[in-house]
């Protein structure tokens, strides 16, 4: 076979093992078997072989092609990818709908889908090839897993179809089947390893590691439930987006409706919460979302949620086990939460040994004893807590548990200050809060420092080498190599993990640094606003509490972080040694409406939301959520909502679209 005939042939191959994937892994309906499938693809593994140059950077070849990778680098996403509040009952999932419809002044409808309990992932298509994966990371920036996405056959290299978009943003959830779960754990267990906890975790695993052909051999699979940024197509529904993606030859939810009201939307959830085992992946609840994508610019974000969609968690499953024991953790803000020490018990998909018991009062309402037998529970399908005991299965040899009086850590006496119910070691040098403190700022939303473990984070504090999260730029390899079960590899490792995290950047620091409240929506939005530390401390509980996101009680906390001397000197220590305490800010520009606050409400005629509020920024106004006494004016369209009345009621001035390109393009 000559290199034309070849390429001829390679071309065929890669159109029918792409064809039948999609036919297997999409469809659930294939049209060859294993066998005849794995002939086509050693068919053209062997023309790739002997014809090097007609390898294609989205053969079908290449999904297990991939070299290992040295570690996992940042991706930013083209758009943010936002995470979802939650109802943890019908109360909260009624209360929801009503402030949708509250805010649009009139009914909505939605589409609601089965809520995966598998690892979120950002796909980027351009010119119908898959060009990144990305994990979703702190929602701005992942980690990029492209290689190994491309050993998943679920998801194409290429989409299906004469005209894909010229970029396309695809959000999805990977899981592993359950059956595919248990029988991966069969096998690693066989080989003396730890298993997985869930199937998420075992997903996540797999996804993460360095060797794609590792990954290649896991069963992933992958629901496509949304679109982020898009060029070359317009749609007015997100139902419309999930056809596009069905047309385009992507996994999309089977178990999924649009509904017309709330009530379908509440007979969805009940039908799914009754019959939840009766699918082959793990759920945790409904995912339920307004379909109309001008509501969704209306009703707007909060800092960190979308408020046109809410996660409906499914009540908890309970399981009984027995308490072995009851101790204590201190954490970095110095609060001493009892938790329980069970009987492993499966609950929900993982594997329960520990549980919180929240605190002394709770504990002792609760009449919980080391050696009941108890009802566990997952709170959130995430967090175990003990319900209570089955006091009816007692021995008489259940024991009560007593609050130690001082720090198992430091012996440093407990204190409970005020009113509030939790115990706290008031010294801010106890190993525990400085060792979960400096956790907190090595952690993955945080600094990211690998290498740095619960045991060598202690070690390292028992040894005076460290007292603050700044400390661990001044360790040496001298240092490390000191430490238990530290070699040269191990120690350059983290020396070199630690100098890459210096330049992580501003909003990275400031969650690192443990401010309460301030999470990484907050973080990004002070840096966005100040652009540095200094400025950010600097500033007054009432320049931080103008900025929107950020409100009175979060400034509050900020002021009264770097009011301490201590934390000061930590900020002084990360400068001194290098880190990044800047962060480039976005100029507004200015223009005609500089200073200016505009509300938009209504469909206009002749603009998208998106058009109206360019237009609007590139004159240097602003555009806001809400209306307040501070908006300037609201801009209404078509079937305007509250927002109209409200501003009628203040007084403010109102546009139509004519009077908007008046004001903006004067």
């Amino acid at each position: 076979m000559n290199q034309a005939k070849a390429a001829k042939r390679a071309a065929e191959l890669r159109e029918q093992i792409e064809h039948n994937s999609y036919r297997y892994h999409v469809l659930d309906e294939p049209e060859v078997s294993d066998s005849e499938y794995d002939a086509l693809m050693r068919e053209l593994s062997e023309i790739e072989e002997k014809f090097p140059k007609l390898v294609t950077a989205d053969s079908p070849t290449q999904r297990v092609g991939a070299p290992p990778s040295d570690l996992f680098s940042p991706l930013e996403h083209p758009s943010g990818m936002w995470s979802l509040d939650n109802a943890f009952d019908f109360d909260e999932l009624v209360a929801w709908g009503k402030r949708v419809e509250r805010v649009l002044g009139a009914a909505a409808d939605y589409y609601t889908e089965l809520k995966v309990d598998g690892v979120a992932v950002n796909l980027v298509y351009e010119e119908g090839k898959l060009r990144s994966a990305a994990t979703r990371g702190d929602g701005r920036v992942g980690e990029d897993i492209t290689a190994n996405v491309r050993t998943i056959r679920a998801i194409p290299m290429k989409l299906r179809g004469t005209s894909p978009p010229e970029l396309i943003e695809v959000r999805g959830e990977i899981f592993m089947p359950v059956k595919s779960f248990e029988e991966l754990n069969i096998q690693i267990t066989e080989k003396g390893l730890r298993p997985f906890a869930n199937p998420r975790n075992g997903a996540a695993g797999s996804l993460r590691q360095k060797d794609p052909k590792v990954t290649a051999g896991r069963n992933l699979q992958i629901f496509c439930h949304g679109v982020g940024a898009i060029q070359g197509a317009k749609f007015s529904r997100h139902s419309e987006q999930m056809d596009l993606l069905r047309d385009l030859g992507l996994r999309v939810m089977g178990q999924s409706a649009r509904l017309e009201d709330l009530d379908q939307v509440f007979s969805f959830c009940r039908e799914w919460e009754e019959n939840r085992h009766n699918v082959e992946f793990e759920i945790d609840g409904s995912v339920v979302k307004v379909d109309r994508l001008d509501h969704r610019v209306e009703l707007g974000f909060t800092s960190k949620s979308p408020r046109w969609a809410i996660a409906y968690k499914f009540p908890p499953e309970e399981k009984t086990t027995r308490v072995k024991d009851i101790t204590v953790n201190v954490g970095r803000t110095g609060a001493v939460t009892p938790f329980a020490i069970l009987e492993p018990v499966r609950l929900s998909g993982a594997t329960v040994s520990l549980a919180t018991l929240h605190n002394e009062d709770e504990l002792h309402r609760k009449d919980i004893r080391i050696g009941d037998i108890v009802l566990v529970r997952r709170a959130g399908e995430v967090i175990p807590e003990v319900i209570g005991p089955v006091p009816s299965r007692r021995k008489g040899k259940e024991r009560r548990f007593v609050m130690p009086t001082n720090c198992p850590r430091c012996e440093t006496p407990l204190v409970r200050p005020g009113t509030e119910k939790v115990w706290r070691c008031p010294n801010e040098m106890c190993p525990s809060r400085g060792v979960r403190s400096i956790e907190h700022f090595a952690g993955r939303a945080a600094m990211d420092i690998e290498g740095l473990g619960e045991k060598t984070t202690y070690e390292l504090w028992d040894r005076g080498l460290i007292k603050d999260p700044a400390d661990l730029y001044s360790l040496t390899r001298e240092q490390l190599l000191e430490l238990p079960l530290f070699a040269d590899k191990k120690a350059d490792q983290l020396l070199a993990s630690l100098e890459a995290s210096k330049s992580r950047g501003l909003t990275r620091v400031l969650v690192g640094l443990g401010i309460r409240h301030v999470g990484p929506p907050t973080a990004r939005v002070l840096a966005g606003e100040f652009g540095s530390l200094t400025a950010i401390a600097r500033a007054s509980t009432e320049e931080l509490a103008a900025v929107e996101g950020v409100g009175p009680i979060i400034a509050e906390a900020i002021r009264a972080f770097f009011d301490s001397g201590r934390n000061m000197g930590t900020v002084q220590k990360l400068e001194a040694a290098g880190v990044t305490l800047e962060e480039e800010r976005k100029a507004r520009p200015q223009g005609k409406l500089t200073g200016k606050t505009f509300v938009l409400t209504g469909g206009l005629e002749g603009l998208t939301r998106e058009e109206a509020t360019a237009m609007i920024e590139d004159a240097g106004g602003k555009v806001a959520s809400s209306v307040s006494k501070k908006t300037d004016y609201v801009v209404v369209g078509e079937n305007p909502g509250t927002k109209f009345t409200k501003a009628q009621e203040l007084g403010i001035d109102i546009l139509d679209e004519a009077g908007l390109r008046a004001v903006s393009e004067g």
